[in-house]
């Protein structure tokens, strides 16, 4: 199959010419390795069941013989074998080179287990599903970057190819490379359905290898997906597990729980922003629920494309998880960082995209028509109160939005006369 572009390809290069070694890491079967192997000139891949048992061993006298071969060489899943971090750091330092090595993984390892952290020899890079310009579904008609340098640019009549039948088909497929190498709709469903019975059954414990219940993670992932999208709070889903009498669970085991998925990149929260535009005691901090890919949430509640046709309240929730993913691919060459704002006075903002120089956007996720103007009050009352605080605070004044947007799931681009503008998903990318 050939090679879709990512959104990242453009920042690893530039990572392998600043970088003795990069850490390509994200949730499996985003499609790491694939990308990684553009750049590889030699592969070790530390889960070949052939070759598993004498590697372990070449590790276990001297690691260093592990990292020979034409660079940069790739070590795919390195976590399999840790020490292999600390053999890469110290090659990085003896070589004194950049590009060396590439390292994927698909979990985190405790950093306890390494001599040095790899700061200024490893650089980190975080990979994503695929986003729907990566997957050839949005047109790519409208760039972010263009619109952060040029935020007056003519985006009118710009339409979406899209109907809201394919942007749900497209959110309970997810964003994984391998469902479009199949043909068929029902076979492309089953790769959310098998990623989330993987994280279950084995992914959960295998991280550290603590022993897990596979029917209390699946509970804990459904009730995360009747909460995603909403700042729900760990206490609210805690009384949802265990409404039933069925699963006794404590606040730790929670924690542990929500930790492993963490670190299997299955969980990514948002955090709230919180710029002093009124009283600190009325912002709402809690993290808002975000799995990294949409397909998890329908996957873990049985749901289908025909039923959430018929259930479009729900799908805009799974919506907005999907605009998250976009934004984040799209923004990352940026720096692209997101976060949400929501105040006791009911003032909100579905998210915050904030760029590595300072600039950002305020944006609102609306699924369809009847729900932009809505959003659109929502970002213009933000932007007011900013504009305000900017006024009275003279010692670190807030900074202006650069961008007040409404992402939609709806057909056509346009700028308001507030100055707002309102852009179809399937028609952004980078």
């Amino acid at each position: 199959m050939k090679y879709l572009a990512r959104s990242i390809d453009k920042l690893l290069k530039n990572y392998l010419e600043a970088f003795g070694a990069v850490l390509l890491e994200g949730p499996k079967w985003c499609g790491k390795t694939t990308t990684a192997e553009q750049w590889a000139k030699s592969v070790l891949k530390l889960q070949d069941p052939d070759m598993r048992e004498e590697y372990l061993a070449t590790a276990a006298v001297k690691p260093s013989l592990l990292l020979q071969g034409e660079i940069p060489r790739l070590l795919d899943e390195w976590q399999d074998i840790p020490v292999l971090w600390d053999a890469v750091r110290t090659l990085v330092d003896q070589r004194r080179q950049p590009g060396q090595f590439l390292l994927t993984g698909s979990n985190t390892v405790d950093k306890a287990k390494l001599l040095h952290s790899g700061t200024g020899r490893i650089a980190r890079l975080s990979m994503l599903p695929m986003s729907l310009w990566e997957s050839l579904e949005s047109n790519g008609q409208v760039s972010l970057a263009s619109l952060f340098d040029h935020p007056q640019q003519d985006i009118d009549g710009i339409s979406s190819a899209l109907t809201i039948e394919q942007l749900i088909f497209a959110a309970c497929r997810g964003g994984w490379p391998a469902s479009l190498q199949v043909r068929s709709d029902d076979a492309k469903l089953l790769i959310a359905r098998n990623y989330l019975n993987s994280v279950c059954e084995d992914d959960i414990s295998r991280i550290d290898g603590k022993r897990r219940n596979p029917l209390l993670t699946r509970a804990l992932l459904r009730s995360y997906a009747r909460n995603i999208s909403t700042p729900a709070k760990k206490t609210s889903i805690l009384a949802d597990i265990t409404a039933s009498g069925d699963v006794t669970l404590s606040m730790d085991t929670l924690d542990d729980y929500l930790n492993a998925l963490g670190r299997l990149f299955v969980v990514q929260d948002l955090e709230a922003w919180c710029p002093a535009i009124r009283s600190k005691t009325v912002l709402r901090s809690t993290m808002k629920r975000c799995f990294v890919d949409p397909s998890i949430a329908v996957a873990a509640l049985g749901l289908t494309p025909s039923l959430l046709q018929e259930q479009l309240k729900t799908f805009g929730f799974l919506f907005e998880q999907m605009c998250i993913r976009d934004l984040k691919a799209y923004s990352v060459e940026q720096g692209g960082r997101l976060s949400f704002y929501r105040d006791r006075y009911g003032l909100e903002a579905d998210g915050v995209l904030h760029l590595d120089d300072g600039r950002y956007a305020l944006l609102e996720f609306k699924l369809g028509s009847r729900e932009i103007e809505e959003g659109a009050a929502h970002l213009q009352e933000l932007r007011s109160l900013l504009r305000q605080k900017k006024l009275t605070e003279t010692q670190v004044p807030l900074r202006e939005p650069d961008l007040l947007l409404v992402i939609t799931g709806g057909k056509m681009a346009y700028s308001r006369k507030d100055g707002v503008k309102v852009i179809p998903l399937a028609c952004l990318r980078p």
